[in-house]
C-alpha cells in the first residue's frame, strides 16, 4: 500500500470516528476497540491508530496506558471557554467567507443553504438530530469557505465540542430547530457579501447557543 493510500484510509477512519463521537453515537466513556473499528470500517489497524492520534488532539478520545482508548466525557463546564473563543473567531470566519469569491467556496455555502431550506420544509418538523446535523453542516461550510486553514481547524474542533454539548441537551431544547434555521439569514448575508450583517448574525447565534444550553442544564 502506498503512503498516499494509507493516509487516505486514516482520513476515512478519522472522519467516521469523529462524527460518531461528536453525535454521541459512541457514548462518553465508551472504549474504542481498534480491531472492531477496523473491521466495521473495512480498514487495517494502522489507519485506525492514526485516526485515534488525531482524535486525541481534538479532545474527543483519551488513551490510558494499559487500559485503552475511551471517548471523552462531555465537559459542560467548558461551555463558557468554548463560547468565548467561538464568539471571537466565528465572525472572523464569516467575514472572510463573505469576501471569498472562489467558486468552490460559494458552492459549499450554497449547498449549506439548500440543506437549511430542506430542513425548514420537513413535514411535521425535523427530528432534533436532523436539525443538529444541519447546524454542523452549515458551520463546516463557513469554515471551508473562509480560506484560512488555521482558523478553520480551530473552529472545527470547537464546534465539534459544542455539538457534543448540544447532543446532551437537545431533547430538552424546544427551540432547537428555530436556532438552526435562523442561520439562513446569516448564509444569505454571507453569499451577498454583506460581511457586517453576517458577522452580527453569527455572533448572535453563538451567544444564543450558550444561553439556550444554560437554560436547560
Amino acid at each position: 500500500m502506498t503512503a498516499a493510500a494509507a493516509g487516505s484510509l486514516a482520513e476515512q477512519a478519522y472522519l467516521a470516528l469523529r462524527d460518531h463521537l461528536i453525535m454521541l453515537e459512541i457514548a462518553p466513556g465508551e472504549p474504542l476497540q481498534e480491531g472492531r473499528i477496523a473491521e466495521e470500517l473495512g480498514v487495517g489497524r494502522t489507519p485506525v491508530r492514526e485516526a485515534i492520534k488525531r482524535l486525541e488532539l481534538d479532545h474527543l478520545v483519551v488513551t490510558y496506558p494499559r487500559r485503552g482508548t475511551f471517548a471523552t466525557a462531555v465537559d459542560i463546564t467548558a461551555l463558557a471557554a468554548i463560547t468565548q473563543v467561538r464568539a471571537a473567531l466565528e465572525p472572523v470566519a464569516v467575514r472572510a467567507a463573505s469576501a471569498n469569491r472562489d467558486p468552490s467556496a460559494r458552492a459549499a455555502l450554497e449547498e449549506a443553504a439548500r440543506s437549511l431550506a430542506a430542513l425548514e420544509g420537513t413535514p411535521d418538523g425535523p427530528a432534533p438530530r436532523q436539525a443538529l446535523q444541519v447546524d454542523v453542516d452549515v458551520h463546516r461550510a463557513i469554515y471551508r469557505s473562509c480560506g484560512n486553514i488555521y482558523l478553520a481547524e480551530t473552529l472545527l474542533r470547537l464546534d465539534n465540542l459544542s455539538t457534543r454539548i448540544w447532543c446532551v441537551a437537545m431533547h430538552r431544547l424546544p427551540g432547537l430547530t428555530a436556532h438552526v434555521t435562523e442561520l439562513r439569514e446569516m448564509l444569505e448575508a454571507t453569499l451577498a457579501g454583506d460581511a457586517d450583517r453576517a458577522a452580527a448574525l453569527i455572533s448572535q447565534h453563538v451567544a444564543e447557543f450558550e444561553s439556550s444550553i444554560r437554560a436547560v442544564l
